[in-house]
């Protein structure tokens, strides 16, 4: 089994992740993007509009919306499904691939940086205050 490390291993490692793509010259992609994104990449396919509004809970339109900034990168496309007309496929591009595995070794190195790094205790969180 896995050791995926405790709550603040994790969000050490999902920000240090997100420094990495913000700084680099790749895509800046919204959080929704993204899910969408690694859904398609990371599930077992044929992916709809339909489905992946289901898998995530969100809407078609948010769906749609995120499909089309994905579709403007080339990280993913849509197509018309042939056996069914009214129904759009997403599918996978050459890019996207590309993508993937820039990510799978940014996350390599924050797992990396994280280990380094020691984390402040979970009773030094900052603490949301209602304004």
């Amino acid at each position: 089994m896995t050791n995926h490390g405790n709550p603040d291993q994790q969000i050490g490692i999902l920000r240090e992740t997100i420094v990495a793509l913000v700084r680099s010259d790749g895509p800046d992609l919204s959080a929704r993007q993204l899910a969408v994104l690694l859904t398609v990449y990371l599930g077992e396919g044929p992916h709809t509009v339909r489905g992946l509004a289901h898998d995530l809970n969100v809407s078609k339109p948010a769906i749609t919306r995120a499909l089309d900034r994905l579709g403007e990168l080339d990280l993913a496309r849509r197509k018309v499904d042939p056996a069914d007309r009214r129904s759009v496929l997403v599918q996978r591009t050459p890019k996207g691939t590309t993508f993937l595995r820039d990510l799978r070794g940014v996350m390599t190195e924050a797992v990396k940086a994280t280990g380094e790094v020691r984390l402040l205790p979970a009773q030094t969180e900052p603490t949301l205050r209602a304004v």
